[in-house]
């Protein structure tokens, strides 16, 4: 069954750094673009970053753009969140998304708390 696993948050100070992965399993890896999404409690989930299938396609949400960067090793059954010059504002609980056959399938999520 299809399985999305993070890893890679906790406590990091303002203007710190972290990397978020995401170990995927179950599916064709590599045939489907995957997303990072974020909540806040009492906040909709947010979409953070996409990148297409091969990885040479990105998006990002404007909040994030310029210090986030998404990237996949399609090898390694693995997506990446590297998360620079991180704000109090980016405290969340972070998710791997994949949508496969039109359903929706979330890992367990990761938090982040940036805090001094």
């Amino acid at each position: 069954q299809v399985q999305l696993v993070e890893s890679g948050g906790g406590l990091v100070q303002p203007g710190g750094s972290l990397r978020l992965s995401c170990a995927a399993s179950g599916f064709t890896f590599s045939s489907y673009f995957m997303k990072w999404y974020r909540q806040t409690p009492g906040k909709e989930r947010e979409l953070v970053a996409r990148i297409d299938t091969a990885g040479g396609n990105t998006n990002y949400a404007d909040s994030v753009k310029g210090r986030f960067t998404i990237s996949r090793d399609n090898a390694k059954n693995t997506v990446y969140l590297q998360m620079n010059s991180l704000k109090p504002e980016d405290t969340a609980v972070y998710y791997c998304h994949a949508r496969i056959w039109l359903t929706d399938y979330w890992g367990q999520g990761t938090q982040v708390t940036v805090s001094s």
